[in-house]
């Protein structure tokens, strides 16, 4: 059959290019294809690092039988990383019909994309019963089943309305909203710490994922209030994590969440925005907190050496992720037996190696393998450090996980915010100068005719228009850029994005949409006011608006990040944990937000002078412009000049007239 997915720039698309089953990508043509042969769709919705999706794939996809059952269908594909819109429409009708989603997704639409059944892995025979009895139905009655979809999208929109309409603060349009202030942001810290878990750190029962935009939000409070429970969360639960199977204490980098509570078990899937996101964090908590500086600093450094080795590509952008497969085995590049220790290090350094890292006989994954744990550092630094190495030369010589070399703008956007940041706070210029290459080669390549596209493969620019959180997480990259620089063409390049994102995603009652107005038109709207695994769109714009509004002096931009946010207090009132990125807009808003800038440092000296350290440790919540030209160095060194939104003080060289923790005043919020 005619494989009509291989113009794709999805590795999710293109892995099973030979399998037997007539795939189309979404789009016109695929509806066009099932309204002339009055036939339904199968949509399968995955992405390249879903493990259920690999199976899903060499279970049915690659099957004659499911190929033959699928002919009286018309069979759709979509990477919900390349399509998160169309990811979202379904995966709404997937939980409200199932009361769970996940991937890969499977629903049956109309010719006119309406759902009338979703589920998520269906085993084979599972899938043929599926289509035998739908394919029955829908020969026998399909005006029943169209009628069915119908009313399914009728009680999607009716909630979507009732979401839209309850809660504190939920009318933003017609002036009775209210904004985050001071008193939300500490019930929201109320709300998290009755909903911690105590023992293990982090937040809920198992399955866990990193919180990382709620630890975000965490630190920016703790610098405002300077309560201690604010900060010894954070640090409980960045430890937990950095010292457990979440994290690859052999290769640097986070998988994706726990299957358990302890964070023994991960989910291991490597995904660059949880990685992205999760350095930013670490990055602050070393330069805040001295008691965790030492291991957090060392989760940034390994971090980034496993983002610059795994994930960075030739046309010098970031891949999207591994896998959580090696060769159809789930995490089989990663554990070990103590058996296998042994004979990679010896009998002795394998015995003290299985007890420093939790490897036991009995194992704590499948078969007796052990994921590998750092519950407390080793005496010997040393001989840990060529363990280590011993360690990871020994597994790269394992078949590896295959990498999606997808280029998503939203999650480069977002590392090149936390790397360059990184790079501020530990001193690295070269990770900066990367930031900066990649940010470059994003402004060359997604962006086309003045709209910014989703992604890229290999340096092809793909079909799909960017949407709220790609444009949001890039001009934010592009403000950390100009930050720590203090070049004037990163803050235009960002402003502009800003601009072009408000006339495209903008509303009539100030919140964003999640597509633009030139968007394809989905059977329905998805909604952009949560942040999930990655801040949604609402939140990502109205970060970057409010990070412009103070860096480039935009009072407009301040007001409209002020509007955007109504459309999250609700959610952020009633569940915090789904609106981390939305906290930490509101908690820069009250505290200012506060800039620092600072005069660029004096030819041949680096920044290590009184004012660089001491902008090195103000609260999380402040803005540092490490460089603007716009103040003069003179012979007695630098000076800085701090602001509050729009409203400068006068320029000093006294390192303790900058903000220190709990020194913020209260601003916009």
């Amino acid at each position: 059959m005619t494989n009509r997915l291989a113009a794709s720039t999805s590795p999710y698309l293109l892995q099973h290019a030979d399998n037997p089953v007539d795939w189309w990508e979404w789009g016109e043509d695929a509806f066009a294809e099932a309204r002339r042969r009055e036939v339904p769709v199968l949509l399968s919705v995955g992405y390249a690092a879903c493990h259920w999706c690999h199976v899903m794939a060499h279970e049915s996809f690659e099957d004659p039988g499911v190929a033959e059952a699928l002919s009286g269908f018309v069979a759709v594909k979509v990477d919900r990383e390349e399509r998160p819109d169309v990811d979202a429409v379904y995966m709404s009708a997937t939980t409200a019909l199932t009361g769970q989603g996940g991937w890969p997704m499977t629903c049956l639409l109309t010719p006119e994309g309406e759902p009338f059944w979703a589920g998520t892995y269906l085993p084979r025979e599972d899938l043929l019963r599926l289509l035998e009895a739908a394919g029955e139905q829908w020969r026998a009655d399909p005006e029943r089943l169209r009628g069915g979809a119908r009313q399914i999208l009728s009680a999607l929109r009716e909630a979507q309305e009732r979401g839209a309409a309850t809660g504190p603060g939920a009318r933003p349009g017609d002036g009775t909203a209210q904004a985050l202030g001071p008193e939300d942001l500490a019930a929201a810290y109320e709300g998290l710490r009755g909903d911690q878990d105590h023992q293990w750190g982090g937040f809920g029962g198992a399955p866990k994922f990193p919180p990382s935009m709620v630890l975000a939000f965490l630190l920016r409070q703790h610098g405002r209030t300077g309560d201690p429970g604010t900060l010894d969360m954070v640090r409980d639960t960045c430890e937990a994590m950095a010292r457990s199977g979440l994290y690859d204490q052999v290769g640097g980098g986070f998988s994706r969440y726990a299957v358990d509570r302890a964070w023994v078990v991960p989910h291991f899937e490597k995904m660059l925005y949880d990685n992205a996101l999760l350095l930013g964090v670490y990055a602050d908590l070393a330069r805040l907190d001295e008691a965790s500086r030492p291991w957090a600093e060392r989760v940034v450094r390994e971090s980034v050496e496993w983002l610059l080795r795994e994930l960075w590509t030739e046309q010098q952008a970031f891949a999207s992720s591994l896998d959580a497969d090696t060769a159809g085995v789930e995490g089989a590049t990663y554990v070990w037996s103590p058996e296998q220790l042994r004979q990679t290090l010896g009998e002795e350094d394998g015995r003290r190696a299985a007890d420093l890292l939790g490897v036991t006989e009995a194992g704590t994954f499948e078969h007796g393998a052990s994921t590998l744990q750092l519950r407390e550092d080793p005496e010997d630094a040393a001989w840990w450090a060529g363990v280590r190495q011993r360690l990871d030369v020994a597994r790269s010589l394992r078949t590896q996980p295959a990498r999606d070399d997808k280029v998503v703008t939203a999650w480069n956007g977002l590392l090149v915010s936390s790397l360059a940041h990184a790079g501020w706070v530990l001193e690295e210029d070269d990770w900066v100068d990367v930031a900066a290459r990649c940010a470059d080669f994003l402004l060359a390549t997604h962006v086309h005719e003045g709209r910014l596209h989703r992604s890229s493969k290999d340096g092809v620019r793909g079909t799909a228009l960017g949407v709220a959180e790609d444009y949001g997480a890039l001009a934010d990259g592009l403000l950390t850029l100009h930050r720590v620089t203090g070049a004037q063409r990163w803050l235009d390049a960002a402003g502009a994005l800003l601009d072009a994102a408000l006339d495209l995603f903008g509303t009539d009652d100030g919140g964003i949409a999640a597509t633009g107005h030139d968007a394809e038109r989905l059977v329905l709207a998805p909604t952009t006011t949560g942040d999930n695994a990655e801040p949604g769109g609402l939140s990502a714009i109205a970060v970057a608006l409010v990070r412009h509004g103070a860096q480039g002096s935009r009072s407009d931009h301040l007001r409209r990040a002020e509007r955007a946010l109504l459309h999250a207090a609700p959610l952020a009132r009633q569940a915090p944990r789904f609106a981390g990125w939305a906290l930490v807009a509101a908690e820069e808003l009250v505290a200012g937000p506060t800039t620092v800038r600072l005069s660029p440092a004096a030819a041949g000296e680096g920044r290590d002078d009184a004012l660089g350290r001491a902008a090195r440790h103000t609260p999380a919540a402040t803005l540092v412009v490490d460089g603007d030209p716009a103040l003069s160095t003179g012979p007695e060194g630098r000076t800085a000049m701090v602001c509050r939104g729009t409203v400068c003080d006068l320029p000093t060289r006294d390192p303790r007239d900058l903000p220190s923790p709990a020194d913020v005043g209260t601003g916009l919020g």
